[in-house]
């Protein structure tokens, strides 16, 4: 299960920019977070940055890359990728960045 105060704070966001980013209300963050939609939002935010850390080999890299680089071909960062319901989109990216492709 994936806490989402643990998350937060890994990600340094207060609880309620991350329940926005993952389009989960807040207190049902807060009071149900092992919940399936919980949990679903907040795999997606996780597994995002663990694919980025293993590419750039640092988590705090790619937490720094996560909210504030903008990926090519999209103008957007990652975070507001998510934000976005893209999620889909960033580890597409990320898979190009495995490939060879610039970010």
């Amino acid at each position: 299960m994936i806490a989402p105060r643990r998350l937060a704070e890994r990600l340094r966001l207060p609880m309620s920019r991350l329940a926005k980013i993952a389009h989960v209300n807040r207190n049902t963050m807060t009071a149900k977070p092992e919940s399936p939609a919980v949990q679903t939002k907040l795999g997606e935010i996780a597994r995002i940055i663990a694919r980025a850390a293993d590419l750039s080999g640092d988590e705090g890299k790619a937490i720094i890359w996560f909210k504030h680089q903008p990926i090519t071909g999209f103008g957007k960062t990652a975070e507001q990728l998510v934000e976005e319901g893209h999620g889909d989109a960033v580890l597409w990216a990320l898979e190009g960045m495995e490939q060879g492709a610039y970010s």
